[in-house]
């Protein structure tokens, strides 16, 4: 039915509904002539005659009185899908899919997430973890909507906005813990044995910075992509580590973990990463007002 004008069977069915040309056209805004137009070029394309006049008023044909129920269908169909897309122009449903980092997604998107659930229930939420690069890779491809990463990052193609900052610091275990102890330097940290994050990822990268800025050449005991395994490992007591702050925050940790400052201090950035031709959705646009809350 390719060329089937959807706007000619309204103006069919309003015609019949109203019993003549004169009241369609007032109902529908337009003139006479413009109706009794679309009634010709519908039955043309038919090739039946679809309107007979009895008197003063318009019947349908017996084919016109058949193609009444298609068009009262095709009514409700469009009627349900512009409420569909009401819900997606109000982001009270759709999906957005972002991408972050193993820690970032641990102690930072729940809350974001639980928020953006509440005002948004109907919202479907996916969340893919991986390294910087790979994630930027991602949403390039467009098989991410967004991604909050950690910087330093850069494609030409890419907006890239930071959204806040973390001080990265010293973990042991804790028996370890004592007097608070002043800020540690690379130096003091050259002999110890280190579980550090896995090469490959642009938090190992911040880090190996700090350290060659010191004059130190870091040769981590043991390399793990998770933090939590890292913490896991420092809690028993088989190495240091430095993470961020927020990651050893709990009110359990302080049980766990000795906790000291680094010098000269060591922050990391996150970014809000959005493809610059990209035009967000109601989905999307929810999310990086959440996440640009943060701040």
């Amino acid at each position: 039915m390719r060329g089937l004008n959807l706007d000619q069977l309204i103006t069919f069915a309003t015609v019949v509904e109203h019993g003549g040309f004169t009241e369609a056209a007032g109902r529908l805004g337009l003139t006479q002539p413009a109706v009794s137009m679309q009634i010709r070029n519908l039955e043309e394309r038919f090739g039946v005659r679809l309107v007979e006049r009895v008197g003063k008023r318009a019947l349908p044909t017996a084919a016109g009185r058949d193609l009444l129920p298609f068009i009262r269908r095709l009514r409700e169909e469009m009627e349900a899908a512009a409420a569909a897309m009401g819900r997606h122009r109000a982001g009270e449903v759709g999906r957005v899919r972002i991408g972050t980092g193993a820690t970032a997604c641990i102690y930072r998107l729940p809350p974001i997430l639980t928020a953006l659930r509440n005002a948004h229930p109907g919202l479907e939420i996916i969340v893919v973890t991986g390294n910087t690069p790979d994630i930027l890779d991602a949403v390039e491809g467009g098989t991410l909507d967004l991604a909050l990463v950690t910087l330093p990052a850069g494609r030409p193609g890419l907006s890239i906005e930071p959204v806040c900052a973390e001080e990265l610091v010293c973990v042991g275990p804790r028996n370890d813990a004592g007097p608070p102890k002043p800020a540690i330097a690379p130096a003091a940290l050259a002999d110890e044995t280190l579980i550090l994050y896995e090469r490959g990822g642009t938090m190992r990268a911040v880090i190996d910075g700090w350290f060659m800025a010191g004059g130190i050449q870091p040769r981590p005991a043991m390399e793990l992509g998770n933090v939590e395994a890292i913490k896991n490992l420092v809690a028993a007591g088989l190495g240091r580590s430095i993470l961020p702050s927020v990651t050893v925050a709990g009110p359990q940790d302080c049980e766990c973990f000795a906790v000291q400052a680094l010098t000269p201090p060591l922050i990391r950035k996150l970014g809000l990463v959005l493809r610059r031709d990209k035009v967000p959705d109601a989905g999307v646009r929810a999310m990086v007002k959440a996440i640009t809350d943060m701040r």
